[in-house]
């Protein structure tokens, strides 16, 4: 995993990192809050040993350097530390006594410190001055030949002294490093969370799984659900610019083998390819293309619900031959948009898809519209999917961001290729898209010569839209009477 990959996750999981920060803070602050101040007392030593000259001092420093590594190891034995009690009755055992006594020296000289750490400013003081004291007697005693001389002399030449102001804790050290560990965990964490996350977050990763390009972003709109179309005020809204790009993108996809029959699916069900569908029919519409939308999701069929139709009879009708195509497409609003619903309800949704009558009606459909867009059902739910794209020039996948998950998405992908469909690419819908990245445009209304009231009652769905009629409306031409030419 590349580390572009790795501050992508940390972003995305950006509160994952906050909470362990905050979590690691809060730590830091109780422990400190709850610790009890340390207090260190401290004396410094000066080894000696007697001389006569130069050379004699020379040798007697280098001995004295040897001499100090054993004195610190001195400091702390049990011998001392029994006598510091035996001096001193503090409420301390020898063993705790070697604990809170530390040693350091200095590198190249004789000097010796010793430190003792305690919760109690006062002992910490008195257990050091009598360290000192029986630090002395001892050395001399150790050192002493029999002849009555000792080859070193040992001075307290700092100390003893205590500090006052407790060495810790030490709040805002204590708080630094609090907040830098928790900053790497959580950075951890965030990455953890990430690489352990299936669902497809990015539009690189849509790609990565299909292995097509990315034709469209759909960005997430909180009203989307109750206004689904690019209409009337959404169609000023950065979602419809975002289908008007896939519009776009779709049209120039091969420009030598363009497509004319499009099926829409997806891998799942809700993940919005049915509202896409309808959107893109409307954008290429709005265009002046001549676009017929097909539903052939005949298990679960949405596009009359969105486009306000009547769906009673439709493409399974005419299919099992009972209706012509040109009398149950339907007109859509004022462009040229051509609906075919879903109709009747089979029991064989997709050995009807895949009959030859279904291939007859698209090929007749391909001649009567510049554009087919068929909503298809999703592809690891059912087979009619595939068998739907199979007859198509090529398939536009869906896929919802943070919904689907990669392996299935790829296992979407590989049914349309195990049976040769030409995918066009992949569009990730209700995307997160950074407000400075949204485009919108101010719209401007234009009226019509022919206002709509002039459109009989008997023209219009229950919805208030128009349906197909033998004239054109608004100056958009009637597609229907070519429809009624074709093939059952």
């Amino acid at each position: 995993m590349d580390l572009l990959r790795q501050l992508r996750h940390v972003r995305r999981h950006w509160w994952v990192t906050l909470v362990t920060v905050m979590v690691a803070l809060g730590v830091s602050a109780f422990l400190t809050v709850r610790a009890q101040p340390r207090y260190v007392a401290s004396v410094t030593f000066f080894v000696t040993t007697p001389n006569t000259g130069v050379s004699e001092a020379y040798q007697g420093g280098l001995f004295l350097q040897q001499r100090v590594k054993s004195y610190a190891d001195l400091l702390t034995s049990d011998r001392l530390a029994q006598s510091v009690v035996a001096e001193t009755p503090v409420g301390l055992t020898a063993d705790e006594v070697q604990r809170r006594v530390k040693t350091s020296t200095e590198t190249g000289t004789v000097m010796l410190q010793a430190s003792v750490t305690d919760t109690d400013q006062t002992r910490a003081l008195r257990v050091t001055e009598t360290l000192a004291a029986k630090f002395v007697e001892l050395v001399q005693k150790v050192e002493t030949t029999p002849e009555g001389k000792a080859p070193v002399k040992i001075e307290v030449v700092s100390g003893p002294r205590v500090s006052a102001n407790p060495v810790s804790p030490q709040p805002v050290r204590n708080l630094t490093l609090g907040g830098l560990i928790g900053l790497i965990l959580g950075i951890g964490l965030a990455i953890l969370r990430g690489v352990a996350d299936v669902r497809l977050r990015d539009a690189a990763g849509l790609q990565r799984a299909t292995g097509s390009p990315l034709l469209g972003e759909i960005p997430f709109e909180g009203n989307a659900r109750s206004a689904p179309l690019i209409v009337g005020d959404a169609a000023t809204s950065a979602r419809a610019e975002a289908v008007r790009k896939l519009r776009t993108n779709l049209r120039f996809v091969d420009v030598h083998e363009p497509a004319r029959v499009i099926a829409v699916t997806s891998a799942l069900q809700g993940e919005g390819k049915t509202t896409l569908s309808c959107n893109l029919a409307i954008a290429l519409a709005e265009a002046g293309w001549r676009v017929l939308l097909v539903d052939a999701d005949l298990r679960r069929p949405k596009v009359d619900d969105y486009l306000g139709l009547d769906a009673g009879v439709g493409l399974t009708d005419v299919l099992v031959g009972d209706v012509q195509v040109g009398d149950v497409v339907q007109r859509w609003g004022d462009k040229s948009l051509l609906v075919l619903p879903s109709g009747s309800a089979p029991p064989n949704p997709s050995e009807l898809l895949g009959s030859k009558a279904m291939s007859d009606l698209l090929l007749a459909l391909r001649e009567s519209a510049d554009i087919v867009i068929i909503d298809t059902a999703p592809l690891l739910a059912v087979t009619d999917g595939v068998v739907v794209a199979v007859q198509a020039d090529g398939a536009l996948l869906v896929t919802q961001q943070g919904r689907t998950s990669r392996a299935q998405v790829a296992a979407a992908a590989r049914s349309l290729h195990s049976v040769s469909v030409r995918l066009l690419g992949c569009v990730l819908n209700m995307a997160k898209v950074a407000k400075a990245e949204a485009y919108q445009y101010e719209a401007y209304r234009v009226v019509t010569s022919a206002p709509t009231a002039s459109v009989p009652a008997e023209q219009r769905s229950a919805s208030g839209r128009h349906v197909a009629t033998t004239d054109g409306v608004n100056g958009v031409t009637d597609h229907t009477q070519e429809l009624t030419r074709l093939p059952r």
